[in-house]
């Protein structure tokens, strides 16, 4: 964790036209979370697309997703045209590292120790599953109140300083947000909402069909199949997840990614899949921002839109004068 500390730093410092860090909050045991806010220079507010990573701490490839894509932005905004569109009309918000307690503790202590650290029952036992604590049907399914459990839901909703922090963080930004992506492993899954329930989102059908493309733009890199679908349908059902909350709160696309593998390695992904996985999943995300692109800031579809409605009004005057004559 010192490493990235440092490795945010250096960013910070050699991208100043692009990025700029900002203190999300603290950990339980007072270690600073950061985020990254990656923008070209504007006069006019943009939308955000937000990204977090490593919210269990034995899931280290979502850590280094987050690094990757970081990487990628900065080095090719200027001849990547999806970069390039979306940076004129989207803000990054980044958390590179969100559990940093358990995220550190897995690298000293328990290489797949999952929550945080915090101290419940007089300190018998440690750790709440992040994923489990956010307001949203928080502790009705999927979720455990025994705080030895590695689902274990905390003592209330956002009981945990780490999730109040992003929940006051992405509550104040909600209305400019398009999409919420949440970076885990493993699996291979692309999850939509809901985990709490087989009813569909209000936009389920456009989530799906635009996390099908992301998922087939990631076999087109290296062959790794993805599947897609809501949480409860295609894994588990589990309440109280940071996805099905940034829904709730309106956000138009809010997806979990679960990264290599299919569980031969599980969370002990091996070095040298890295940089594939990496790679492929850096293209599915591309795809959804390329995707808001089109639907939020393609000029020339606003203006065929337009015009086909002015054709259509047209038509429907001429239709009416002669069906009166």
């Amino acid at each position: 964790m010192n490493e990235i500390y440092e490795w945010m730093d250096q960013i910070k410092e050699a991208h100043k036209d692009l990025v700029t860090m900002h203190y999300l909050g603290s950990t339980y045991e007072t270690r600073p979370i950061y985020y990254f806010k990656i923008s070209l220079p504007s006069n006019r507010k943009k939308k955000i697309v937000w990204m977090d990573c490593g919210i269990h701490a034995r899931e280290w490839i979502s850590v280094a997703f987050c690094q990757w894509f970081i990487r990628e932005i900065l080095q090719h905004h200027s001849h990547n045209s999806v970069i390039h569109k979306a940076l004129k009309h989207i803000d990054f918000y980044i958390v590179p590292v969100f559990n940093i307690d358990g995220f550190v503790y897995s690298w000293t202590t328990d290489r797949l120790w999952r929550k945080s650290r915090s101290p419940y029952e007089n300190g018998m036992c440690h750790g709440v599953d992040l994923n489990r604590n956010f307001d949203s049907n928080w502790c009705t399914i999927g979720a455990s109140k025994n705080c030895s459990s590695i689902t274990f839901c905390g003592s209330r909703p956002a009981s945990e300083p780490e999730v109040q922090s992003l929940s006051r963080l992405v509550s104040s930004l909600k209305s400019d947000m398009l999409a919420f992506l949440t970076m885990h492993s493993y699996g291979q899954l692309i999850l939509l909402p809901y985990g709490y329930t087989q009813e569909p989102s209000v936009n389920h059908n456009e989530q799906l069909s635009v996390g099908q493309v992301a998922a087939s733009k990631i076999a087109e890199k290296h062959g790794m199949q993805y599947k897609v679908g809501s949480a409860s349908h295609i894994l588990y059902f589990n309440s109280g997840s940071s996805r099905d909350w940034a829904k709730d709160l309106g956000i138009p696309f809010s997806y979990t990614f679960e990264l290599r593998d299919n569980g031969t390695y599980g969370f002990i992904l091996p070095e040298d899949q890295i940089e594939p996985t990496c790679e492929e999943v850096m293209d599915g995300i591309l795809s959804i921002v390329d995707y808001l692109n089109e639907k939020h800031f393609n000029s020339a579809l606003s203006i065929f839109s337009g015009t086909l409605w002015m054709n259509m009004s047209f038509s429907i005057v001429i239709g009416t004068y002669f069906s009166l004559y």
